[in-house]
């Protein structure tokens, strides 16, 4: 599946309405069983620039604590439910990624980028803590917590090559080559054992904050579940016949094509 930020004469800064959206979105794809691999990319010559100045930022100035807190609720359960969503996402980064769009980049799973695409964690430059949808979580467990402390403390941009420098990206091409690249990702995990995926990134969220006796525990324990799953016998036939694993087959799936 692929989501586009559309707002292209404003770089795809968020409004309320988007927030609900993709919020809403990214909880129906956890129903989605024929969609494997999920993208958000941005239209234009920007990912996303934040929020709105105009329909968000202005309207923020007239709210109470409380009003104001449900809107920093509303953001958080974006990153909450791309986090839970047990599937591959993939932010496909095509230019200007700053504010709540980095957020939206990091919660990704993974992050390929244009070369043009320069990042900024800058919520300190307008009066507000670096710690936002959950920056201060996720951050310093991709660059670690200097760099992350740095990034968060000034709000500055870098560049594509320094955030995969530094471990922010996974991988940057040139501007013309990033919708191949990415959708060659994508279908890459889409053919690819889900329920395994699925696992992986669950135990990925799980073990951030747990000893190592107790990751080792869950990961005998998903290991056990996958290997109960047809997906594991289906490599195994494969590599004895000497083919390509035919992944996320349906129970009682017609073989007379094998």
């Amino acid at each position: 599946a692929w989501i586009t930020l559309d707002r292209p004469e404003r770089l795809n800064a968020l409004t309320f309405e988007v927030y609900r959206e993709l919020t809403g979105a990214f909880a129906a794809l956890r129903l989605e069983e024929s969609v494997r691999a999920v993208v958000i990319r941005g239209a234009g010559r920007a990912f996303c620039s934040g929020g709105d100045v105009r329909d968000i930022i202005g309207e923020l100035q007239g709210r109470d604590v409380q009003g104001l807190l449900e809107f920093t609720r509303l953001t958080c359960e974006l990153v909450r439910n791309i986090r839970l969503l047990r599937k591959p996402v993939i932010a496909s980064l095509n230019g200007t990624t700053a504010g709540a769009g980095a957020c939206i980049a990091l919660a990704s799973d993974l992050r390929v980028a244009s070369v043009e695409a320069r990042i900024a964690f800058l919520f300190v430059k307008v009066g507000l803590s670096g710690a936002d949808m959950g920056a201060a979580h996720l951050l310093p467990r991709l660059v670690g917590l200097a760099k992350a402390t740095e990034l968060l403390y000034t709000g500055d941009f870098i560049t594509a090559e320094e955030a995969h420098r530094i471990g922010l990206y996974n991988r940057v091409v040139p501007a013309a080559e990033l919708e191949a690249e990415t959708r060659a990702l994508a279908e890459s995990l889409a053919r690819g054992p889900a329920f395994a995926l699925s696992m992986t990134k669950e135990m990925l969220d799980r073990e951030l904050d747990v000893s190592l006796d107790t990751a080792l525990e869950w990961e005998a324990q998903a290991q056990a579940l996958c290997m109960q799953h047809p997906d594991y016998r289906e490599a195994y036939e494969a590599f004895i016949e000497k083919r390509e694993p035919r992944f996320n087959r349906q129970s009682g799936e017609d073989d007379k094509n094998n």
